[in-house]
C-alpha cells in the first residue's frame, strides 16, 4: 500500500515542481525583449500558436573543431542600447559570473571564409506563443503585419533565470499581442 502512495505523491509533485519553476522564472527572473523578425506564416502543420524568429541569433567562433552541431550551449546575454537582448557570448561551460545567461542548443552554419570562423545560429527556447484557438490565427497574422512594417518594433518579452526562459507575451508597439487580437475581434463583431 505504501508503494501506491509514494507513487501517487511522485505524481503529484513532478508537475507541481514543473509548475513552480516555471512560475519562479516569471516572478523573479530578469526580464529581456528579443526582437522579432519575420517567418513564413503559412505553415499548416503548425499548432495553435505564433512561430517566433529573431534578429540577434547568429554568433560567430572561430572553427576549431570543437564545435558540434546541435550542442548544447550557454549564451550570455547583454542589453543594446534601445533595450533589446543581444549575444554577449557563447560557451559550453555555464557562466560563473552573476551574468544572465540561457542554456539552448545551436546549429552550425556555413563556414565564413575569413578567419576561419563557423557562424553559429541560437535555437531560442521560446520560439512558440501558444494563444487560444480562436485568437491565433487573428495573431499570427496581426504578428506577420507588424513584422513588414518597419515603423512598428515587434518583439517576445522573456523572463531569464539560471539558464531557464519562459516566453511572457509578444508586444507590437509595447501593447500586448493578446490586446490587439481582442480589440480586432471585437472590431469585426
Amino acid at each position: 500500500m505504501s508503494f501506491f502512495i509514494l507513487v501517487a505523491l511522485a505524481q503529484i509533485y513532478v508537475p507541481a515542481k514543473m509548475i513552480f519553476d516555471r512560475e519562479d522564472v516569471l516572478e523573479t527572473g530578469t526580464e529581456y525583449k528579443f526582437r522579432a523578425a519575420p517567418i513564413d506564416p503559412n505553415d499548416p502543420f503548425r499548432g495553435k500558436y505564433i512561430t517566433l524568429n529573431y534578429v540577434d541569433n547568429n554568433y560567430p567562433v572561430k572553427d576549431d573543431g570543437s564545435w558540434v552541431n546541435g550542442e548544447s550551449v550557454f549564451v550570455t546575454l547583454l542589453i543594446d542600447k534601445d533595450g533589446f537582448a543581444s549575444i554577449g557570448d557563447v560557451t559550453k561551460e555555464k557562466p560563473l559570473n552573476s551574468q544572465d545567461f540561457l542554456k539552448t542548443k545551436m546549429r552550425l552554419m556555413n563556414p565564413d571564409t575569413i578567419d576561419s570562423y563557423v557562424k553559429m545560429e541560437i535555437e531560442y527556447p521560446f520560439d512558440r506563443y501558444y494563444m487560444g484557438e480562436f485568437k491565433a490565427n487573428d495573431a499570427e497574422q496581426a504578428y506577420s503585419k507588424s513584422l513588414q512594417d518597419t515603423t512598428l518594433v515587434t518583439y517576445a518579452l522573456v523572463s531569464i533565470k539560471n539558464g531557464d526562459a519562459v516566453l511572457k507575451d509578444v508586444l507590437i508597439d509595447g501593447i500586448s499581442i493578446e490586446e490587439i487580437v481582442k480589440t480586432e475581434q471585437l472590431n469585426k463583431n
